[in-house]
């Protein structure tokens, strides 16, 4: 039964569609495909989020709130690296009147500005809006992203830990972790932790899953996905070894300038790191590797890949290959076009063949371009971007507001210092470990494995650490959800990519990959919108939960974003039948998208 809201709505709409009846055909169907659109959004079960309650409960003797597991960065704090609470509630009563001239108010300490708090109120005009992203349901009700992992439990100590061992591990190429010793000790240690959420196998952490996502796709293969090293074939003898992707008449380079082992920050320095957290700007300072451009072969470039990305590039560039990407047993271009038919091994052309549900797929008189075609999925990549942003930044400003997890480093740091007796209610699970367990041999002043870290400061890969936003939900993670969503609902998800490749151990060629895995375009999608999204986690700026939840989050824009589209097409099959979109999520269900929803296969 419709509510007295959703009847007022549907007589307005009811009033504006009588009163277009007498305007032109074409204008009357282009208002009615926006009404019908718009109506689809408003009847979408409404995600609802909600914060962990950390900014309320958290507070001092005097009963004043601290605001110690808040994202804090760029305003003034004290000596211990706690933000001034007048400050902070600054930034809090302009996120809660939403007022444009209160946002102008908010100090900055330091050199570096908030980035784009407003984008989170900002409107979408086609696919969900930002505030009401449903993700899936919990207890019976819909939800967008579940709150943040608080503080003192066991998930941050285990999310915490793991950043800590991948500081460790940034210099260990991908292809050794399986005969790393450094590896295998971060595995188990990550064992021992009761609510660690990354993959295990039969319940342990091993060295071939350590860092990885949370698909079966992100488990088969190399650790980096193809999309990020492989070349087009250009040649009868080319497998793409080149790393080189065309890009029209141009080419784009897979190798990048990558920083030197080694080169991490807010590793030593307490003073530094309260410097950085009251907005010093500490950016260009990068160490940067000059002898050779290199593939991503450990977590420090890719890590670097991520520091200076645009956030939609990788997913712009897969696009770019599998769009032209020919068949390996090359066929030379033709002056005829060729047919959606024709872009599969069973015929010649093409080697990554579109989805069955493409309306130009068995016509030979007809190809798409502007619809269902190379331009339309390219620029749909990029255009899913900005909605999937505007969602998360209204998670990271609005709900959440989480802290950043070099701020966390800097609490346990202040936490185990017998200097001063401040303490926070951090889960005694990380503290065991830095103190007793794996991880006290390498970081605090006792270390007898590593010198570097003779605190307990979370080493960052970026000289500045973090950016001027919160870290819940990450906008890469983000970004990658909706980017490959948008991929595998075009793209035939099971065509396996011929000949996978790995980076040598400089990273300055590639090699062929010597397992038996069959690679995906579908795994290695998922594969590449983990790399993305836990390459900031090895930079020391996201935590694991951030990339879980935001994936589904931007999966979920993706997915409504495509739906609406489907309203606005006039083809149909080759038998007549609507055209359609079906893919695999990242949870293993399949779905149907057409004009009429979004169903489970």
């Amino acid at each position: 039964m419709a509510s007295p809201k959703d009847t007022q709505v549907l007589e307005q709409l009811n009033d504006v569609m009588a009163q277009s009846a007498s305007d032109d055909e074409r204008q009357a169907l282009a208002l009615k495909t926006r009404i019908e659109a718009s109506l689809n959004a408003y009847r979408r079960p409404e995600g609802k989020s909600q914060n962990n309650g950390e900014e309320y409960q958290y507070r001092n003797d005097d009963g004043q709130r601290t605001y110690i597991a808040n994202f804090t960065k760029g305003l003034q704090h004290n000596e211990f690296g706690e933000v001034i609470p007048e400050q902070y509630e600054t930034l809090l009563h302009a996120v809660e009147t939403r007022d444009s001239q209160a946002f102008k108010e908010i100090p900055r300490f330091g050199g570096r500005p908030l980035v784009n708090p407003q984008a989170g109120l900002a409107f979408s005009l086609q696919g969900p809006d930002g505030h009401a992203v449903k993700t899936r349901s919990k207890g019976g009700h819909p939800i967008s992203i579940r709150p943040a992992p608080r503080i003192d439990t066991p998930e941050v100590s285990a999310e915490m830990a793991e950043l800590y061992w991948m500081a460790l591990l940034r210099d260990t190429n991908f292809t050794e972790f399986e005969r790393s010793a450094l590896a295998k000790k971060a595995a188990e240690s990550l064992s021992k932790f009761s609510d660690f959420r990354g993959p295990k196998d039969h319940g342990n952490v091993t060295p071939r899953n350590l860092f990885r996502g949370f698909t079966q796709g992100d488990i088969r293969g190399p650790y980096i996905s193809q999309f990020l090293v492989k070349g087009n074939t250009s040649s009868e003898d080319d497998t793409g070894k080149d790393g080189k992707i065309k890009y029209g008449s141009l080419t784009i380079d897979l190798r990048q300038r990558t920083v030197e082992a080694g080169s991490d920050w807010m590793m030593s320095d307490f003073k530094y790191w309260l410097a950085v957290q009251n907005g010093n700007d500490t950016k260009e300072k990068d160490k940067f590797d000059e002898e050779a451009r290199r593939f991503i072969r450990n977590p420090r470039d890719l890590a670097n890949y991520v520091h200076f990305d645009q956030l939609h590039q990788a997913y712009f560039n897969a696009c770019l290959f599998l769009l032209s990407e020919r068949y390996l047993e090359f066929v030379p271009l033709r002056d005829k076009p060729l047919t959606l038919d024709q872009r599969s091994p069973e015929g010649e052309g093409f080697e990554f063949p579109f989805t069955d549900g493409n309306p130009y797929k068995g016509l030979d008189n007809q190809e798409g371009f502007g619809t269902f075609g190379a331009p339309h999925i390219l620029s749909l990549v990029s255009e899913v971007s900005t909605r999937a942003l505007k969602a998360v930044w209204y998670e990271k400003w609005f709900v959440h507001r989480r802290l950043r997890p070099e701020e966390f480093g800097g609490r346990i740091h202040v936490h185990l210092d017998d200097d001063n007796d401040v303490r926070y209610p951090i889960d005694s699970e990380i503290i065991e470990s830095l103190t007793h367990g794996h991880l006290s041999h390498h970081f605090g002043p006792n270390a007898d494995a590593d010198k570097r870290f003779e605190n307990y400061l979370l080493p960052q890969v970026f000289p500045e650490g973090s950016p001027m936003h919160p870290a819940y939900g990450a906008g890469h993670a983000t970004v990658a959800g909706a980017c490959v969503t948008v991929l595998k609902a075009w793209f035939d998800e099971g065509q396996v990519i011929q000949n996978p490749l790995v980076p040598t151990e400089d990273g300055t060629e590639l090699t062929e990959y010597q397992g038996s895995d069959k690679l995906t375009v579908g795994g290695e999608l998922n594969k590449l919108a983990a790399n993305i999204s836990l390459g900031r986690n090895m930079a020391g700026v996201h935590w694991r939960s951030d990339h879980d939840e935001s994936l589904l989050l931007g999966e979920a824009v993706a997915i409504n974003l495509m739906q609406e589209q489907f309203l606005t097409f006039n083809e149909k099959r080759s038998d007549g039948s609507p055209p359609f979109f079906e893919l695999t999520k990242f949870d293993g269900h399949r779905i149907k998208i057409d004009a009429e929803g979004v169903t489970e296969l």
